[in-house]
């Protein structure tokens, strides 16, 4: 989505949809995330300087939603289906389709 239409910009009839502007903000986040990790998204000069080897913590935390996808697909598995190419689906029991 064009930043300026994130901030309430409207565009009317013939306007177009991206403005010069919206396409260097753009631009310029593609530039910024490049630079970070693609796992954790923290900048990779600071991540992979050999002084920071020690300056990182991390916590975990279970998402609870993906642990019932990672257990049907375990549960599959198990039974002999192949892993490849299967998407898994994840919905609060209430709201079963």
């Amino acid at each position: 989505m064009p930043r300026s239409i994130l901030l309430g910009r409207a565009p009317g009839p013939g306007e177009p949809l991206w403005l010069p502007e919206d396409r260097w903000w753009a631009l310029a986040l593609l530039e910024l995330e490049a630079g970070n990790c693609r796992d954790c998204g923290h900048p990779l000069a600071e991540t992979t300087a050999a002084e920071h080897e020690f300056g990182w913590d991390a916590s975990v935390v279970r998402c609870h939603a993906c642990a019932a996808g990672a257990r049907r697909v375990g549960a599959m598995q198990e039974d002999g289906t192949r892993p490849e190419g299967l998407q898994v689906s994840i919905y609060r029991r209430e709201n079963r389709p």
